[in-house]
């Protein structure tokens, strides 16, 4: 790509832009209507795009910057899922919360290549019967057993403290503009509204393209059909109440299959039998708040589920396992959102 800009002394220069690599960023120029704030909004943004992909930008020693003021956003605790042998991310998704001024809690998730057969036993462990991956076919693997017990932990903690409203994120997740507005923004029309939920979706991959039925007085929230990911999302107190009540662990399948069985969305009938009651109250946000950092077949995409033994298997090999349906780009996630800005930067704003 060629621009020719004419300035400076009045002389024609021309300027050779690559969109091949990456050498760095540039701020979305904002609209003529908008004003500070919303340059602020597309700065802090920028700064998240970069961290998915690559290390931070430092802010020079000779620039001041406001101190920032992180909160919980009126929630009770913000979760934050994470490997501790994944600093990587671990860094990445604290600095990204620090940028939003969110306040989160790190808890270490439960690693799939440490649990053996007598683990899982003494845990109360075991399969749901036939269960097989919609797709693939193969098993449940040890990191989805790892990745259940995660949240689960994190159900029995909103349970025991009795946590009105949290949210969870597990540590891949990419934030739309304005992330932390927007969700504050929703959780106050929600309570206007007086809307009796359980679960929130803030990102998700919907599974069916049939159109979900709006909910009335909330613009922007949906009713939850067959979804798969938990990377993102709010749960109340008494979703975490109904999600125990069922006691997953006696017959597990992944946590992104068991959500939309307790919603009664799930297609598999064999499935659905062991659960009751299926009542939980299941929503999505519209558009989205959060998709992954990276897809299947990207090639920086890396998933500690998928790639790890099958449940049964002591041997602690890893399966060659290139992503499965689940973890590939939903395009309907490539959409712009409400406030302009798509969840991943367009070439023409990179230089």
């Amino acid at each position: 790509m060629v621009l020719d800009w004419r300035g400076g002394m009045g002389r024609g220069v021309s300027a050779h832009v690559c969109n091949e690599h990456r050498y760095g960023y540039m701020n979305v120029p904002v609209k003529s209507h908008q004003g500070l704030e919303d340059e602020r909004v597309n700065f802090i943004h920028l700064i998240l795009e970069a961290l998915v992909d690559g290390p931070p930008m430092w802010a020079s020693a000779h620039v001041s910057r406001p101190p920032k003021r992180p909160s919980k956003m009126g929630f009770d605790e913000v979760f934050v899922i994470s490997l501790a042998r994944r600093p990587d991310r671990r860094e990445r998704m604290l600095s990204s919360l620090w940028e939003m001024e969110i306040s989160g809690r790190l808890v270490d998730a439960v690693d799939g290549r440490m649990l053996n057969s007598s683990v899982m036993r003494n845990l109360g462990v075991d399969l749901l019967p036939g269960y097989q991956d919609p797709y693939s076919g193969r098993t449940m693997t040890k990191g989805e057993v790892g990745c259940f017990l995660s949240h689960y932990s994190i159900w029995e903690e909103v349970v025991a403290r009795g946590l009105a409203q949290v949210v969870v994120f597990e540590d891949d997740v990419r934030f739309e503009s304005n992330f932390k507005m927007r969700l504050e923004q929703l959780m106050k029309e929600v309570e206007a509204e007086k809307l009796p939920w359980d679960l929130i979706y803030l990102g998700r991959k919907q599974v069916n393209p049939e159109e979900e039925a709006a909910v009335e007085g909330l613009p922007h929230l949906v009713v939850a059909s067959y979804s798969y990911w938990t990377l993102a999302y709010v749960l109340s107190l008494a979703g975490a109440h109904k999600l125990l009540a069922s006691q997953p662990l006696r017959r597990m399948l992944p946590v992104d299959e068991f959500l939309p069985i307790m919603f009664d969305q799930h297609p598999n009938e064999q499935y659905k039998a062991h659960f009751w009651p299926r009542d939980l109250r299941a929503f999505s946000v519209r558009p989205l708040l959060a998709a992954p950092t990276h897809y299947a077949g990207d090639a920086e995409w890396l998933s500690d589920t998928e790639t790890s033994s099958p449940w049964d298997d002591d041997s602690g090999r890893l399966i060659s396992w290139s992503g499965s349906y689940k973890t590939l780009r939903d395009p309907r996630l490539d959409l712009a959102s409400s406030s302009g800005h798509s969840l991943h930067p367009h070439p023409q704003d990179e230089l």
